[in-house]
């Protein structure tokens, strides 16, 4: 059955928001436990950046043959193997005697979200159709939103609430209800595979390991880039885009399913739209790295406040994303381009307010302009989506959203790398300087990411 009625497809969208929450809840809530963690487990600070490194890392390498597992086999086994292990390993974060076997189960976590997070596009690019799919993303980029703004408040929360030694474990805690929850739910709710996917496809084993190889080496100098000095990690780099490389012409020439349809890359609506999301993400992700550790450290705001302070960018985000899903169908790629041009309006407003009110009340100076941006950025990302992966059939929703979001995940690598080489290079000049530096290179991706849209728009519709 290729859609469902609309109630139950609702209901499984429901049950979908819920895991893609819990999954985006993890990337920003561990950030603010780190000095918790760092007292309660005695964590040196290269140990503390494998706790979000690893997630990270994890995280990337397995969206691609996750999403492909999905659609070849059933999205709904695969959905609940990601929530079943994704609880468990909260579970033993939570529990962890020692930092090594946080690490570890931070690296089985993002092994989890990895699993999770396409099954929830594939289901929305399987389930809705035409107006419909692009709500559904916008409410799906809302729940993201949502998930990024609550991630440090409840973070810094639970640390209070518990207290520094043992707070930060109930930030992994946290998970264990809504998993045991989602289980038996989305056992009854998605749809079981269909009669036509049943068929034991190749999982194309020699393509995972290409394509796993090549983004780990890519990905890790720009995750390692502050706890690895010397320039000879970017010897990974070229050896990344051999291995990539072969990844290509591998799949060019494999006899059976490929991981990856290269085909996808010839149309213009994904093969644009993957560029930009890598481009956004490499701009809107360093905000909130350069910008926590600006209020933290150089004005001495507690994990909570700096929460709050980054809130209006993310409640902007979730509000605007469901309006952009609205909007998508028939207007399409402009208006991701007036996003990005509302995110940049709010950026360089920011920036002004950083330099006016330098002190204490940095937060609530700059709070507006984040918001600006942050309304900006929710007719981005969730439009986006919903724009590249238009043209995508269904069947392959899946694998598709993985490579998306692949992109992604090394676009925000490289955004916080570089942002934050900017930043700490140029910190002697002063903390005003160091995230005006910051800042510039934020702007700058985000504008490349604008030339993409506009490009894209002056080329007229695909088809």
């Amino acid at each position: 059955m290729r859609h469902m009625a609309d109630s139950r497809a609702q209901r499984a969208l429901a049950v979908c928001l819920v895991a893609a929450f819990m999954a985006g809840l993890d990337v920003s809530i561990v950030n603010v436990a780190l000095p918790s963690i760092q007292r309660g487990l005695g964590a040196t600070t290269d140990s503390l950046q494998w706790i979000i490194s690893g997630y990270a890392l994890s995280f990337g390498l397995v969206l691609v043959p996750g999403g492909r597992l999905g659609d070849a086999r059933s999205r709904r086994a695969v959905f609940m193997l990601g929530v079943a292990l994704f609880t468990v390993a909260s579970a033993v974060c939570g529990l962890a005697p020692g930092v090594g076997v946080l690490i570890g189960a931070r690296v089985a976590q993002g092994f989890a979200a990895g699993l999770l997070n396409p099954q929830v596009s594939g289901l929305i690019q399987q389930l809705f159709q035409g107006p419909s799919r692009g709500r559904a993303f916008g409410w799906f980029g809302a729940t993201m939103g949502v998930s990024t703004a609550a991630g440090p408040v409840i973070g810094g929360a639970l640390v209070t609430a518990f207290g520094p030694e043992h707070g930060w474990r109930w930030v992994f805690l946290v998970n264990l209800p809504i998993g045991l929850v989602l289980l038996p739910v989305a056992r009854r709710v998605l749809p079981p595979p269909e009669r036509e996917r049943k068929r034991q496809e190749s999982m194309d084993p020699v393509g995972v390991l290409l394509l796993g190889l090549g983004a780990l080496l890519l990905l890790l100098p720009f995750i390692q880039v502050q706890q690895w000095p010397g320039p000879q990690k970017w010897l990974l780099v070229p050896v990344a885009l051999g291995l990539l490389a072969a990844f290509v012409w591998w799949e060019r020439r494999y006899p059976r399913e490929p991981l990856v349809s290269l085909a996808l890359f010839e149309k213009r609506s994904y093969s644009l739209g993957s560029t930009l999301g890598l481009l956004y993400f490499a701009g809107f992700t360093g905000i909130f790295f350069i910008y926590t550790i600006y209020l933290q450290i150089g004005h001495g705001y507690s994990a909570l406040t700096a929460g709050l302070s980054i809130m209006p960018f993310a409640l902007g985000s979730a509000a605007s994303a469901v309006v952009g899903g609205r909007l998508v169908t028939t207007i399409g790629r402009r208006l991701t381009a007036a996003g990005l041009v509302v995110v940049l309006a709010g950026l360089l407003l920011t920036i002004l307010a950083l330099w006016l009110v330098p002190g204490e009340y940095v937060g609530l100076a700059t709070a507006l302009p984040l918001l600006v941006a942050g309304i900006g950025s929710g007719l981005v990302i969730a439009p986006n989506q919903a724009l590249t992966l238009s043209e995508v059939p269904p069947a392959k929703g899946g694998s598709a959203a993985g490579m998306l979001q692949t992109g992604q995940r090394l676009g925000s690598a490289m955004g916080v790398a570089t942002a934050g080489s900017a930043f700490f290079g140029t910190l002697r000049l002063g903390w005003s300087a160091a995230i005006t530096f910051g800042f510039a290179v934020v702007v700058a991706f985000i504008a490349a990411a604008l030339a993409a849209a506009l490009y894209d728009v002056w080329r007229g519709p695909t088809g």
